[in-house]
């Protein structure tokens, strides 16, 4: 036996619910956990899965059990708040779940046939459009169903995506490539007439279609962005390491000497 036995799943589950409702207790509760709200804990929510993400991108996996436990108190935190007002629990949450993955996956539940990724996807469309039509939210544009809240980069590129679904979209990256460069003239007319308005929006232009040639490309733009930051970041380091005095000291000139040499070491 083993000295520490873990618990069962569902005693795991059931001690976090336990611990939550403790938390949220009026009668000796924590006092910040009593005040939060729906609306209040949504940045924490957010926070949380891009900390799961970050775990998965650094392939820290004793760090991505401990960020998922993390998403995993977020989801139990609104089921609490939600079963003190009545309108649902955290067993309903995980209901809802079950039966939604059984109804989308008919080729694994269910006597669909799918031969491959294609008739899945396929498939998995036609079932939540027919579970939009149910709950009174059709489509009526191709880009419906995209979340305002997204990360800008994947609302772009989720945007994109719905438009290319209809045909609407390049066939080729070469275009797209071709389209990056008009828009940095864009921005340079801009910047030189000086109009904050025009120089926002066609900056703007040129982050969407950048998304787009990386779309096209078979990049995920966010993961490239995030690994230019990364790489950033470990240079700047490498600067202030090279550096015998502080950064702010040092001119244009010297800079740019010490982020070289950093680049020959990085």
């Amino acid at each position: 036996m083993p000295d520490n036995p873990q618990p069962s799943p569902e005693a795991a589950i059931a001690e976090l619910l336990s611990i939550m409702a403790r938390l949220r207790d009026p009668d000796g509760g924590c006092p910040w956990d009593l005040k939060q709200t729906f609306d209040t804990v949504v940045p924490y929510t957010i926070e949380e899965a891009f900390e799961v993400a970050e775990a998965v991108a650094r392939r820290d996996y004793p760090e991505l059990r401990e960020e998922l436990g993390d998403l995993l108190l977020q989801v139990v935190f609104h089921s609490q708040m939600a079963r003190e007002q009545g309108l649902f629990d955290f067993a309903e949450v995980v209901a809802v779940l079950n039966e939604k993955m059984v109804r989308r996956h008919p080729h694994v539940f269910g006597e669909v046939e799918a031969a491959d990724e294609s008739a899945v996807k396929v498939n998995w469309e036609a079932i939540k459009a027919d579970e939009r039509a149910r709950k009174g939210r059709e489509h009526h544009s191709a880009v419906d169903g995209v979340p305002d809240g997204l990360p800008a980069l994947q609302r772009a590129c989720k945007l994109q995506k719905k438009a290319s679904k209809v045909g609407f979209d390049w066939r080729q990256a070469g275009p797209v490539r071709e389209q990056v460069g008009l828009e940095l003239a864009e921005l340079d007319q801009a910047l030189l007439e000086g109009d904050r308005d025009a120089i926002e929006d066609e900056l703007g232009d040129v982050f969407f279609t950048l998304v787009n040639l990386a779309r096209h490309l078979k990049l995920d733009p966010d993961l490239a962005l995030r690994r230019a930051s990364d790489k950033f970041e470990q240079r700047f380091r490498q600067v202030e390491a090279l550096a015998d005095a502080p950064l702010s000291d040092y001119d244009e000139a010297a800079l740019d000497g010490l982020w070289r040499e950093a680049k020959k070491r990085l």
